[in-house]
Formats: C-alpha cells, structure tokens, sequence
C-alpha cells in the first residue's frame, strides 16, 4: 500500500504541478506569443496572466474546457497529420548523418518527457470505463472493441511520430541547431506553411495548453485533498499548485524540459515495470514481485541518472543495455525475482492484498479525475532533432480513440 502510494504520489506532481502545467505556459509563450511580438511581452507577465485564468476557471469551472479540448485535440493532430504530409511531398532538406552515437538513448530519454507512462493505467481504466459504457457487458466483447481502438491508436501513434522523426531530420541542415525545441517546430511549420500556418499553431497549441493546464492544475489539488482526507482544502491545494507552476514556468521552456529530464528518468522506469508486470498479474501471488521490481528500478535509476549529472559512478557505464538507455532493466529483474523468492510463502494473493488496501479507492479515483483530465492535452515541446518526439501526441491519440469508444452503440459492434 506505502510503496504504491509513494510511487503514484510521485506521478501526480511531475504530471500536474512540476512539469506539464509550466511546460504548457512556456509552451504558448514561445510558440504563440514571441513568434509575433519577440521580447515586447516578457514570459513573466504572461505566465502571470496565463496562471491567473487557470486559477479562475479551475475555481469556477465551466463547459468550454471541455468543448475546446474535444474540438482542439482532432484539429490538432489533423494538423500534424498535414504538416507530416507536407514535408514529405516537399522535404526541406536531406536526412543526413546522425549527430550522436547515443540515439536509442537519446530518444529513450526525449520519450519520457512525454510522460505517457505515467498515465497509461489512468488511460487504461477510462478506455475500459469507455467501452462498458457504451453497452459492452460481455468481457470478450470489451476485449475485442478495445483491441481495435489500441490498434487505432497506434497507428496513429506511428504516422505522428514517424512523421515528426522524419521532419526533424530534414530540418537539420535548414535549421540551426541552436534553436529550441519549440523554436524548432515553429521553424519547421513556417517553412511548410508560411505565416498562415505559425498563427494557426499558434492560436491552437495555446488554447489547447491552456485547457490542459486548467485541468491538470484542478486534478491534482482534488488529488491533494483526498489523499489527505480533506486536511488540505482543493483551494489551498490549488493555489499551491499554480504559485509553483508559475514560478517553474518562468525557468523558460528549454530549463524545464532539463529539469524533467532527470526527475523522468527516475520516476518512469518503475512505472514501466510495474505495467509490464501487469500483464503477467494472473500469474504472479501476491505483490512482492511488483515491489522488488519496482524498488530495484527505482534505485538503479537513481543511480544512473546521479551519474549521467555528475559522472560518479563510471562503472555503471558497463551495465548491459547501457547504451540504449535500459541499464535498470536488469536489476528491474533481478529485484521482480527476489520480490518473489521473498513474497513465495505469503498467504496473501494480489487481489485480496488490493481489497485490503483502505487508501486505494480514493487514490483510484482522484488518479482517474487526473488522467481524465489530460485527455485533452496536446501538443508538450518535447519535439528533438533527433527523435522527433511527438510531446503529449499520445494523449491526443487516445482523446480521439476515446471518443470513437464513447460514440460507439451495441447495435454498431460489428463496425
């Protein structure tokens, strides 16, 4: 119970206080704002009134949120979609050599910062929540209808993605290479679509980061105040959230995305162990092979990323998979099997040791208020030279799959 508490209570800051929300304002600053009026309009006082409507729509909700978020999230990833098309019909350059001998590492790292592991269970449960909904009593039914809205997703997963891998590198002879990264899809967008195009990006990725920021913010101070059992206000929680989003806000958009970069890097490899584990849940008794994994990945992590700033521990540089970005895979492994030789004489399984967890309802359910929210997010400046990262595309991904699930009736399930 501890042990997964600390670790979605780990999530939910990083996903709605200490990096989306400010990477949203830092987002529509620069790619909505300093297009047009450079340095006449500071971040500072933008993030200011940027973080002022969140706070006063995240108190005083209203249906907009939602209705910009569903109308934004298709239009935008349409968008790309003609933006990807664009590029391949006129590239802007050629796709030249690799600058880094470290690009699965590199784009392993770039992909973290999209922060969809963290909210793969959330999404996973709304999916589920989705397709019961629509009328899909029969397990084997829901089985099938979420398979093809998975499959769905990935294929648009991989057209966004593959897409803006591909524009990436051809932009890397025609853009500087100092440029950051949302200079970097400006450029890119300009060069395809003109002017048009930038204001267009523009006025959509700002809109669409200010409904996620709404949501985000609004979804961790409900969080807040139920894991603390009401202790803590959803007013002070919020307030609390914004004043620290503000201020990381105004770190600038290239800082935040380097001071996530080692806080991701810690935090999402337990995540990915425990969902791959969960595959397996029918087979595993108990939960210590999900702790000894989990805690194992955590550790090596730390110890991984605490090098990767410092340079202390070279030895790690010899672990397999070391290159690619996966060196906590096996001590992931060896600590999901001494979790297991520990936990084999348990008389508790995995789902009385759940039932018997107090705290998790109300985890459960602040956590799917969270994930739900970030339906609607968009477009996060995670976008590389080299990986093409595609940010918060993912969500936008399984926003349109979600809604495809909502819109479907029992009558229709041979669709």
């Amino acid at each position: 119970k501890k042990a997964g508490l600390a670790l979605n209570t780990a999530a939910i800051p990083c996903v709605g206080m200490l990096i989306a929300p400010p990477r949203c304002a830092a987002t529509t600053f620069e790619m909505a704002i300093a297009p047009w009026f450079g340095d006449a309009i500071g971040l500072l006082p933008f993030s200011v009134a940027f973080f002022a409507v969140v706070l006063l729509l995240t108190l005083k909700p209203t249906r907009i949120i939602d209705v910009v978020g569903k109308v934004l999230t298709p239009l935008l990833v349409a968008g790309i979609v003609v933006m990807v098309i664009a590029g391949i019909v006129n590239p802007l350059g050629p796709v030249g050599a690799p600058e880094t001998d470290t690009v699965v590492a590199d784009g392993v790292l770039a992909g973290y910062q999209t922060m969809d592991i963290l909210a793969v269970v959330g999404f996973s449960i709304l999916v589920q929540e989705s397709v019961r909904a629509a009328g899909y009593d029969e397990k084997r039914d829901q089985v099938r209808v979420t398979a093809r809205a998975s499959l769905v997703a990935c294929v648009l997963l991989a057209v966004i993605y593959g897409g803006l891998t591909y524009l990436g590198a051809t932009s890397a002879s025609v853009v500087p290479h100092t440029v950051s990264q949302a200079e970097l899809i400006t450029m890119i967008v300009w060069k395809l679509m003109g002017e048009a195009g930038v204001a267009v990006l523009g006025i959509v990725v700002g809109l669409a980061c200010l409904t996620t920021a709404i949501g985000l913010c609004g979804a961790t101070a409900d969080y807040v105040e139920r894991i603390t059992m009401r202790r803590v206000s959803y007013r002070t929680a919020l307030i609390v959230v914004v004043v620290a989003a503000l201020l990381i806000c105004n770190l600038g958009l290239t800082n935040i995305i380097a001071l996530a970069s080692p806080i991701l890097s810690v935090v999402c490899p337990p995540f990915m162990t425990t969902v791959v584990l969960l595959l397996f849940r029918k087979h595993l008794r108990g939960t210590w092979v999900f702790k000894g994994a989990a805690l194992a990945a955590v550790a090596a992590s730390l110890l991984l990323t605490v090098h990767d700033l410092t340079g202390a521990f070279a030895f790690v540089e010899a672990a397999p998979l070391y290159a690619y970005g996966f060196a906590w895979l096996l001590p992931s492994l060896i600590g999901g099997v001494g979790g297991a030789y520990f936990g084999s004489k348990a008389s508790v399984n995995f789902a009385a040791d759940l039932r018997a967890d107090s705290i998790r309802p109300r985890a459960d359910e602040a956590s799917r208020k969270l994930i739900n929210c970030t339906i609607t997010m968009t477009l996060l400046p995670s976008i590389a030279h080299e990986s093409g990262d595609g940010g918060a595309i993912t969500c936008a991904s399984f926003a349109m799959v979600g809604s495809r699930i909502r819109g479907i009736s029992p009558n229709r399930r041979k669709l």
